[in-house]
């Protein structure tokens, strides 16, 4: 009988869904808060700073790529030999993404704090722009030695249910993050004015405690910690495994992750007034994903668990459900935007230009979000959940790399298009490949079981 019930009586499903996703949405919203923070507290300081920033921490998005490449086959992995109860393989999953994410950490710190310059000529030619963002990276850089590890511990309590934890570890470094930016941006209690350059220091502290409350966290009873002996232990079928998943997880990331780092770049050579409207139109766009984020990861999880313990039938069930709720949220999401466009134009102190730029920017914004919310729910959660990585490598290749790309590129810089018409081109690629989408979905490739005798 409960096979049968719909979307919205299942409540086993329910429970499940909603036990998972305001966790993991709510950390995903008080991540983009930062960003949020960042670009009203240094919009009210100078326009130059907020788009500064904004250019600046796309080396951030390009290195979380990587990271996601890791801990999103660790997620893969790890919620079905959860779902099987295997804690050896589990010990052994966590390890190796310690392992990588070390290499990952210390190759963008690098980058950052001895070519901070180097590394804003990819978004910018405005000078002024260059020097600010270049030492923003300076100091944000010594965060991102800790990032991945903070992630790596974050992954493994979502998929072994402590993913309340993880919310309150991430909001907690969040709130902190935003307090701290106010008091070194602004100058308060005392100290001087640090603008751009306090907004980094704020993230770097903010990650250290981050990481310190995830390792206390992990020796509690019932949670997750690597033993010493995993971490040089190799386990040659799970490497295996981990390959087939996390290379195309990497190829699609880095796809996706400099298509859009280069529609940032594209609009950064556009003029100061086009960067700082699409720095904007960004935190929102970003702040909006935070409830598909949280349905797609949730869904990921659950379809793992099921498929995990041979359930194959469930998770069937259990990703049509996932499908449905993809539209749903993709229309609301369409509407808040929408509606929050005046607020938000108003409050941000802008050029005339710029602010006539983010009105434009934002209802594009409103309709690009449907194909959003219903690419990232199906493919990132329940594509990913039963393993079926490759597709989205093959729909970024040819939706973004193939046409929304050249198309933005050419408008920009050879037809010489308004800015508007050049940002619509960045929002091709979402809602053009809804319909491949669907069908690869009714193909049902993604109900697999992962998991093998180790």
């Amino acid at each position: 009988m409960q096979m049968r019930e719909g979307i919205f009586t299942d409540h086993n499903f329910n429970r499940k869904l909603i036990t998972l996703t305001l966790p993991i949405a709510l950390q995903s919203l008080m991540l983009a808060s930062v960003a949020a923070a960042d670009a009203v507290m240094l919009g009210r300081l100078d326009q130059n700073s907020m788009a500064a920033v904004s250019l600046a921490t796309q080396v951030q998005f390009v290195m979380n790529m990587f990271l996601f490449a890791e801990t999103g086959a660790a997620s893969i992995l790890g919620a079905q030999y959860w779902g099987k109860q295997d804690l050896k393989t589990l010990d052994d999953i966590f390890c190796r993404i310690l392992r990588m994410i070390t290499l990952i950490d210390t190759a963008f710190f690098v980058a950052c704090v001895f070519f901070p310059e180097f590394l804003m000529l990819f978004f910018t030619n405005d000078a002024e722009l260059a020097r600010i963002g270049a030492g923003y990276l300076r100091i944000a850089g010594w965060s991102y030695l800790l990032t991945g590890f903070s992630e790596c511990y974050l992954t493994m309590m979502r998929i072994s249910e402590h993913v309340s934890r993880s919310a309150w570890i991430s909001s907690g470094a969040v709130v902190l993050n935003v307090v701290l930016n106010a008091i070194f941006i602004y100058g308060l209690l005392g100290l001087p004015s640090m603008g751009a350059d306090g907004a980094a220091l704020a993230t770097l502290i903010s990650r250290v405690i981050q990481l310190i409350w995830c390792v206390v966290s992990s020796y509690q009873s019932g949670f997750l910690h690597p033993r010493l002996r995993g971490l040089l232990r190799r386990n040659r079928l799970l490497n295996m495994d981990f390959r087939k998943i996390s290379f195309p997880i990497l190829g699609a990331s880095l796809l996706w992750g400099v298509g859009f780092t280069s529609y940032t770049a594209i609009m950064g050579h556009m003029g100061a007034d086009a960067a700082a409207a699409n720095s904007v139109a960004a935190v929102v766009r970003d702040l909006m994903c935070c409830l598909c984020n949280g349905i797609s990861s949730a869904g990921a999880i659950i379809l793992g668990n099921e498929l995990g313990a041979g359930k194959l039938e469930k998770a069937k069930l259990y990703g049509k459900r996932l499908c449905i709720l993809s539209f749903l949220i993709g229309f609301l999401t369409m509407g808040l935007i929408l509606a929050a466009t005046p607020l938000i134009a108003h409050f941000m102190i802008l050029t005339e230009k710029a602010r006539s730029y983010l009105v434009g920017m934002l209802v594009i914004t409103s309709v690009y979000m449907i194909g959003r919310c219903v690419n990232t729910v199906v493919i990132n959660g329940i594509f990913d959940g039963g393993g079926d990585t490759k597709f989205d490598v093959y729909s970024l290749a040819v939706s973004m790399w193939c046409f929304a790309l050249p198309a933005a590129f050419a408008g920009a810089f050879v037809l010489h298009l308004p800015v508007l018409v050049v940002y619509a081109c960045t929002c091709l690629d979402e809602v053009g490949k809804i319909p491949w989408v669907m069908l690869h979905f009714r193909k049902y490739l993604w109900v697999r079981n992962l998991t093998r005798e180790m």
